[in-house]
């Protein structure tokens, strides 16, 4: 997410359709981060947008340790410093009325800590798919790169902020299947 820019407006796509089509075709749930498929999988259902990219976000402190690691962060004062991988949800939108309050609702999710929660696109996204957005956990003075050095202390607020982020967007999807 290196290319990450600020909200653009939603465009007419008249495309969308055969677009979601295809990217639900090469959908690979074995491929997702375990915590996060059933989120993934709710989205699929849902016939104004589909996912393009989506991780949970790595910590990794030792070296050598698998860099999609999923065990929660040790509390310990052993560790400074934590390399982290950006937890994200990138996902097109149809230019529909429910596409449109899910966008909304979704760029909501970034007041749950706006100092760690981004909303917005990706240039790169936008330019293979049009309408695409991202919401992205990691500290704003970082938004535009997808690994840092972080100390732990904030690795630890990080991992804090993900679980209340991703209950959220089951929270957004319950909703959405409800009406």
């Amino acid at each position: 997410m290196e290319t990450y820019i600020g909200k653009k407006p939603l465009a007419d796509n008249p495309g969308f359709s055969r677009q979601r089509e295809n990217a639900l075709d090469g959908l690979d749930f074995d491929i997702i981060d375990a915590p996060i498929v059933d989120l993934i999988r709710g989205m699929a259902k849902l016939p104004y947008c589909f996912t393009l990219q989506s991780c949970v976000g790595h910590f990794v402190f030792e070296d050598g340790r698998d860099v999609h690691n999923l065990e929660p962060l040790e509390i310990t004062k052993n560790i400074f410093e934590v390399k982290y991988q950006i937890a994200y949800l990138a996902w097109c939108i149809d230019n529909c009325s429910d596409g449109i309050k899910f966008l909304n609702d979704m760029e909501s999710l970034a007041g749950i800590d706006p100092d760690y929660i981004q909303f917005g696109c990706a240039e790169w996204f936008w330019k293979r798919q049009i309408n695409s957005y991202v919401l992205q956990i990691q500290p704003e003075g970082f938004k535009g790169r997808d690994k840092m050095i972080i100390n732990y202390q904030e690795a630890r607020h990080i991992a804090d902020v993900k679980i209340r982020f991703f209950n959220k967007i089951g929270d957004v999807l319950v909703e959405c299947f409800s009406k």
